[in-house]
């Protein structure tokens, strides 16, 4: 996707330094673009869990990359030690996305499968490349499913079709297309008219500073609208599709995302309205059956809820909103219940949220 008519992954290797990985700062966007370097394991630690980057599939590719930079600094003592820990850091930094512990674990049994190999550095670092390249792949095909439940809604109405989103789930969330957004993306350039609702996704804004940041970078036409404005517009018949992200979806069907999406489901089910969670398969947990009572739910610091940052002529400014004797508390997802969501949609196809549809989606997780 595209920033000032360039084209952009959110994470690559630097061009003229194998050792450093490079992503986009999302703390800074939408008022700077800045590049962040990956030069060691706790770089990436840190960008994971300081949000310069996130969005479920990025945490994972980053967590892989993650690997092979604690790989580089690996002082030939006790491997199987040393990449444990280092994994550990890694798993550690955001529980709730599953797509991290994957990635961790698939670069874990790889690099200790090929210990013994001489090339083992250049490898780890191609396996990291594969797993960025799934999810770019896995994107786009999300997004060719769901383009067809735009298309049937567009021939129905016979005008544009509004979509209502929250928090990103868009291409900064990813590599490229997004998850949610990937379907708009192809609507788009399809030359369907397309509309989207951009909740603000406090209290970190994602949806008002990144959403409608990539979706304005794309020519998409967009709205940001408070959180607590979607009900309103679905009772107005003014929202024909809800597609959200998921960063751990149960085998149940059960849909974790960033907290107040469950809402958005209560009351996208009140006004019959479609409500669909897009994702890859790297974010089903595949042995959580109770998402409400298993999901880890992330907690942030509060300073995220007491405090907003803004953009002014002397640059990013913090300013307090609440009492300073007021506390706050920050849960960063919410769970919402399989009944509530009228499908998921996948790199396989859609299906229904429940885990037969699922399982026979995945062909029984590829009967393995």
């Amino acid at each position: 996707m595209r920033i000032q008519n360039k084209q952009y992954h959110t994470i690559w290797l630097k061009n003229d330094n194998r050792e450093i990985v490079q992503v986009i700062d999302q703390r800074k966007l939408p008022f700077k673009f800045e590049i962040f370097n990956l030069k060691t394991v706790d770089d990436a630690c840190f960008a994971i869990q300081e949000m310069v980057v996130r969005g479920a599939p990025l945490i994972g590719v980053t967590a892989a990359y993650g690997m092979y930079l604690a790989l580089l600094k690996y002082d030939g003592n006790n491997l199987e030690k040393y990449i444990n820990e280092k994994a550990g850091c890694l798993k550690a930094a955001r529980p709730t996305a599953v797509n991290l512990s994957f990635a961790v674990n698939e670069m874990v049994g790889f690099i200790l499968n090929e210990k013994s190999n001489t090339e083992l550095i250049q490898l780890t670092l191609e396996k990291a490349n594969s797993i960025k390249a799934k999810e770019i792949e896995f994107s786009e095909r999300i997004g060719e499913f769901g383009l067809e439940l735009i298309q049937k809604i567009y021939d129905k109405k016979g005008e544009t079709v509004n979509i209502l989103t929250h928090c990103n789930a868009g291409w900064l969330a990813c590599i490229d297309w997004g998850t949610a957004t990937a379907p708009i993306y192809k609507a788009h350039l399809k030359g369907i008219p397309v509309h989207v609702w951009v909740d603000e996704t406090r209290p970190r804004n994602q949806g008002a500073r990144l959403t409608a940041f990539e979706l304005g970078e794309e020519g998409v036409p967009h709205t940001v609208i408070p959180d607590n404005t979607g009900g309103h517009l679905m009772q107005h018949k003014m929202v024909d599709l809800v597609i959200v992200g998921s960063d751990r979806t149960t085998i149940t069907g059960e849909v974790a995302n960033k907290i107040g999406t469950y809402l958005k489901a209560l009351a996208a089910s009140d006004n019959n309205i479609p409500f669909y969670a897009a994702l890859p398969s790297t974010s089903i947990d595949w042995e959580i059956e109770n998402g409400i009572n298993d999901i880890p739910i992330e907690i942030r610091e509060s300073s995220e809820v007491s405090e907003i940052t803004g953009w002014t002529t002397d640059g990013e400014k913090s300013v307090r909103l609440i009492p300073e004797k007021s506390n706050a508390v920050n849960y960063g997802f919410d769970v919402t219940p399989a009944r509530l969501v009228t499908g998921l949609i996948t790199e396989r196809g859609v299906c229904k949220a429940d885990k037969e549809n699922i399982l026979n989606l995945f062909k029984k997780i590829d009967n393995k």
